[in-house]
């Protein structure tokens, strides 16, 4: 099946989320879209899909032009789509969650169970997928979740199927497994559009690459082009996609966990976490997401007081003291989520340069804040940090994302700390400003603090951390140095304890 888009735009309100973007997906081809998050792309794959209706341009079939109303047209045309978060019922089986909406029916219109687990199962051998049809959801491993999706599209006879980040939750070997899927899926005459940010999947798999940035198309390239070229057509220009440091210097701890554990409604979160990171020295978080590291974090916080076991700062038991007083005793935290814990949307750039120094002296006297040295106070860090502002005294909701993750660690990094915890740094974020972020976290490591790192990026992970500790359903399973094979480290990431998994890799 040929596959078209044709000027394809799409409004929501000023932003132009698609500007006349084509895209032709030539039977049997694996068609990368490559962009950073907010490039547009999955907003694109969602008009395609029928859950947006374009406002300008056409959609071609064959040739012939086509409209989706909503998804179901789509599927009845031959398109399925993974979206990034399943869409699966987690107490349903595999079958069950298949059939879902095209239940087939037998006699006097009962459904035929027996059926839906024939076509699961005749899928699934035919492509080598190892589903059972009669698990159910909530017991599978995310990479198994991911082939129920696929089949579930395969069964409604996709011709063309839609993968949106479909590696964001895997472990490296699951990724390898679904990189196998799609090769498979290609000879047997799938078209596959593949929507990722990741550089190495994208030249591993793919036939040809669409280059998206902010919302058109900026390019087309081969899998042969080097990800340093495809990082500057991403971005516009020219990035360094290394992170340059030096060995560390290391002091002494300077953040410690000790037997943390953390039960909420019977359910285990954290289990018996023990890890220390010495001053000068970055230890990186690795994990498929969903592992205990919010929970971590939060802890680390003191958004959460654990079940048991203690942390400490420098030496210092804080486990007892709230937040304002551990950002007092020298914590500097970047959130997971800027826009919901690490900023006020409605105050200007310059009040949430302060959101944590408020009653700081430096800012007035009393109960009274001086706008005059906040706003200096700002401006200092606007042309240090490079956060791209109009006036500090927008809104800071008017700013980019990158320049709202510059303008959080701006104010982290403003005052000198003992411990910075840093939860997925960089997400969302274009290459550019990726590569500014690991500068300034490599320079505060250098600057004799303790930096944690917690990322589901695993080439974060390796490009920071000195050392990596792998997390597991809320435990440590390992801590190794960064010249861990990936291989390893995927093993460990799936639960595997650290010499098993080495004897694994090396046979």
């Amino acid at each position: 099946m040929l596959l078209e888009l044709r000027g394809i735009t799409k409004v929501f309100g000023s932003l132009v989320a698609n500007d006349h973007i084509d895209v032709t997906v030539e039977p049997g081809q694996i068609h990368a879209l490559l962009g950073e998050n907010g490039a547009g792309k999955s907003t694109l794959m969602n008009v395609l899909y029928g859950l947006y209706d374009p406002d300008d341009g056409e959609i071609l079939i064959d040739g012939r032009p086509v409209t989706f109303k909503g998804p179901g047209d789509a599927v009845a045309a031959g398109i399925g789509m993974v979206h990034q978060h399943f869409m699966l019922v987690p107490v349903f089986t595999v079958a069950e969650s298949v059939a879902l909406g095209y239940e087939p029916v037998g006699k006097a219109g009962v459904i035929d169970a027996k059926a839906a687990a024939a076509k699961v199962r005749e899928i699934s051998e035919r492509f080598g997928f190892d589903v059972d049809p009669n698990a159910y959801i909530e017991d599978l491993p995310v990479g198994v979740q991911q082939r129920v999706e696929i089949i579930k599209a395969l069964s409604r006879d996709a011709k063309v199927l839609i993968l949106d980040e479909p590696t964001a939750v895997l472990t490296p070997q699951e990724t390898d497994e679904l990189i196998a899927i799609m090769r498979d899926l290609k000879a047997a005459g799938t078209s596959i559009v593949f929507i990722t940010h990741k550089l190495r999947e994208v030249r591993e798999v793919a036939d040809t690459i669409t280059v998206i940035r902010r919302g058109k198309v900026v390019g087309t390239a081969e899998p042969t082009a080097s990800e340093s070229e495809l990082a500057g057509l991403m971005v516009g220009h020219s990035v360094s996609l290394t992170v340059a440091k030096d060995a560390p210097r290391l002091g002494d701890v300077g953040l410690e966990l000790k037997g943390i554990s953390l039960v909420d409604e019977g359910n285990t979160l954290l289990d018996d976490v023990s890890l220390q990171v010495r001053s000068g020295e970055i230890v990186g978080v690795a994990g498929v997401q969903g592992n205990g590291q919010t929970e971590l974090a939060d802890v680390l916080l003191g958004l959460r007081a654990p079940t048991a076991g203690s942390v400490h700062f420098g030496g210092q038991d804080v486990t007892a003291l709230g937040v304002h007083r551990r950002i007092d005793a020298g914590l500097g935290f970047v959130p997971e989520d800027r826009s919901t814990d690490g900023m006020v949307a409605a105050f200007s750039v310059a009040e949430n340069l302060i959101l944590d120094r408020f009653d700081d002296p430096a800012f007035g006297s009393g109960p009274s804040i001086s706008p005059t040295k906040v706003r200096n106070h700002a401006e200092q860090l606007r042309d240090e940090f490079d956060v791209r502002v109009t006036d500090v005294a927008d809104p800071i909701s008017t700013l980019s994302g990158g320049n709202q993750q510059k303008a959080i660690l701006a104010r982290e990094l403003s005052r000198q700390l003992k411990v910075l915890v840093a939860s997925q740094p960089t997400r969302g974020l274009d290459v550019g400003s990726i590569e500014f972020v690991h500068k300034r976290i490599v320079a505060e490591r250098d600057n004799d603090t303790a930096v944690l790192i917690i990322s589901s990026e695993l080439d974060e992970i390796y490009s920071l951390s000195d050392r990596i500790a792998v997390m597991y359903r809320g435990r440590i399973v390992g801590i190794v140095p960064p010249d861990t094979p990936r291989d390893v480290l995927g093993l460990m990431m799936a639960g595997v304890p650290l010499d098993q998994a080495r004897a694994q890799e090396e046979n």
